[in-house]
């Protein structure tokens, strides 16, 4: 683990490497797991304010499961994330013309209808975030979901860090990123010595 700021940042986001593949994997990421997306308390408030504008954006099953119980709930370990469907898709997920899960939420925010782009769970993914104490835990979690996404990330030699600049400065701000990035180039120039 490397310290950068308040975050323990796992090396396995230095070193391995990745660039999502959606066309290889519909989205699986969207449809299979455990739970739902990991979400935290501010996002409930967000969501559940900007619910509306997302609405014409979200799938029938996935309005009557809103209806039914809400968006959210605790997964087996008390952690909350977004609800699912029986059939596992969270409840926010729409499926494109080519059969590819996709997110309602970050379908209102392309078209403007709202600011919120999608749970930063979400955003990060392959990267799991999660508070113990003052530290931030920044960990890479593999999923033979993304394999195809690795084996390109290999091949284009994209960092994870690097591939989610976008999302980690979301998360954690543009000066921490600045600092990280730094950092990441340093460990990268010293391995190839």
């Amino acid at each position: 683990m490397i310290i950068v700021g308040q975050a323990l940042v796992s090396e396995d986001i230095l070193e391995k490497k990745f660039e999502c593949q959606i066309l290889s994997c519909k989205g699986a990421c969207c449809v299979q797991g455990d739970a739902g997306a990991p979400l935290d308390a501010a996002e409930l408030e967000i969501i559940a304010a900007e619910y509306d504008k997302v609405v014409p954006f979200m799938a029938e099953a996935g309005l009557e499961k809103v209806a039914e119980v809400g968006f959210h709930e605790k997964d087996r370990d008390g952690d909350l994330v977004t609800t699912c469907l029986p059939t596992g898709e969270c409840v926010f997920v729409v499926y494109d013309e080519s059969g590819i899960a996709g997110c309602a939420i970050e379908k209102a925010y392309f078209a403007d209808k709202t600011w919120f782009r999608k749970p930063l769970s979400c955003h990060l993914y392959p990267i799991r975030a999660k508070q113990y104490g003052e530290y931030m835990a920044l960990n890479y979690h593999s999923w033979n979901l993304c394999s195809e996404a690795c084996r390109v990330g290999e091949e284009k030699k994209v960092p994870v860090y690097r591939f989610l600049k976008e999302a980690l400065t979301r998360k954690m701000g543009p000066s921490w990123y600045e600092e990280f990035e730094a950092i990441a180039e340093a460990w990268e120039a010293q391995k190839s010595q």
